[in-house]
């Protein structure tokens, strides 16, 4: 690939073109019926042409430079045998609008797919991961927090570091108190654990979870099924951690064993929780802060990796509760 700039306009426009030596990939780096090409003129605000392998970017400076960034990021990506899905259109536009380093880690590799950051704040994620025993993820909607934990420990799991995995999250709605509901005990939890099926299907075929299921190495169970445990030789997931009391918090993270790994994710700003009963994960944030060997990540809107209209959302939340907390009382 080789890549030329002329100003147009002086500094108020930029063109750059950019040269590919492999046809076939530039097929695929195109898309179908140049979606991808498309897909970035949207999010970097520039104007692509296409003539066979050559390529020129018009827009603003600033504009121009992000786009080039983003197409030679995946250009590169192309080059090291990896496919590109729309998901990577928007991660290498959003990585080069942030200024970040364009060299991918080495992702996350499960049966199904290689999992890769998709933002600034996953790469980090990604890397707390796979540092320590221990991390908190905290974080809106979409920003891969559950996701990610899983695809780590799937990768654990295939690569004999961990002899098990254990997923759990509080069934809130329920109080716990499941009895209540119909069917017989997978049919009353199940519905509370869908997302967590849901990430294991991305990333193992049915019939190996099934049977990792039934052998033990895959354990999917709610909260209250985690007291009186020892979780050793294990990859421990507690999921929707915000809807947590203080006391499960503290009874779920007494559980850790040896030679086992924890991540415990949660959205802050949604709590279930009755009445004015204090979240376990803020608490928990609170108390452990400066603990040794426990880490803390932080995912924002500018991690969310769902619809573009999730990232509007989540902002405009976050832009209600601000100004909420600085309403004079």
């Amino acid at each position: 690939m080789s890549d030329s700039s002329a100003s147009a306009g002086g500094r108020s426009a930029d063109v750059r073109r950019m040269t590919f030596d492999d046809n076939a990939l530039v097929a695929v780096l195109y898309g179908n019926h140049d979606r991808h090409l498309v897909r970035i003129e949207q999010l970097a605000g520039v104007q692509l042409n296409a003539r066979g392998n050559q390529l020129s970017i018009a827009g603003v400076p600033e504009d121009a430079a992000v786009a080039h960034k983003a197409i030679g990021r995946l250009y590169e990506r192309l080059k090291r045998g990896l496919s590109i899905e729309m998901a990577d259109v928007d991660a290498a536009v959003r990585f080069a609008r942030t200024g970040a380093e364009t060299g991918e880690d080495e992702g996350i590799r499960t049966r199904r797919r290689t999992v890769q950051a998709r933002s600034p704040g996953q790469r980090g994620y990604l890397a707390a991961l796979r540092e320590r025993d221990m991390v908190f993820a905290l974080g809106p909607a979409g920003s891969g927090k559950t996701y990610l934990a899983v695809a780590m420990g799937v990768s654990l799991l295939l690569a004999g570091k961990v002899e098990r995995i254990v997923l759990s999250r509080p069934a809130v709605e329920a109080g716990e108190r499941l009895g209540f509901l119909p069917g017989d005990m997978k049919e009353k939890i199940d519905p509370y654990l869908r997302p967590l099926y849901d990430a294991l299907h991305d990333m193992m075929p049915a019939e190996q979870i099934a049977n990792r299921m039934e052998s033990g190495e895959i354990e999917i169970a709610p909260l209250a099924f985690m007291r009186g445990r020892t979780l050793a030789h294990c990859y421990v997931i507690l999921d929707e951690a915000q809807n947590t009391t203080p006391m499960q918090m503290r009874m779920f993270l007494t559980r850790l064993g040896e030679g086992s790994r924890m991540v415990i994710t949660g959205d802050p700003s949604q709590t279930d929780l009755p009445g004015n009963q204090r979240s376990g994960l803020i608490d928990a944030v609170d108390t452990l802060s400066s603990v040794d060997g426990v880490r803390f990540v932080r995912l924002t809107s500018k991690d969310v990796v769902r619809h573009d209209l999730v990232t509007r959302i989540v902002e405009a939340y976050d832009a209600r509760d601000k100004r909420t907390r600085d309403e004079p009382r």
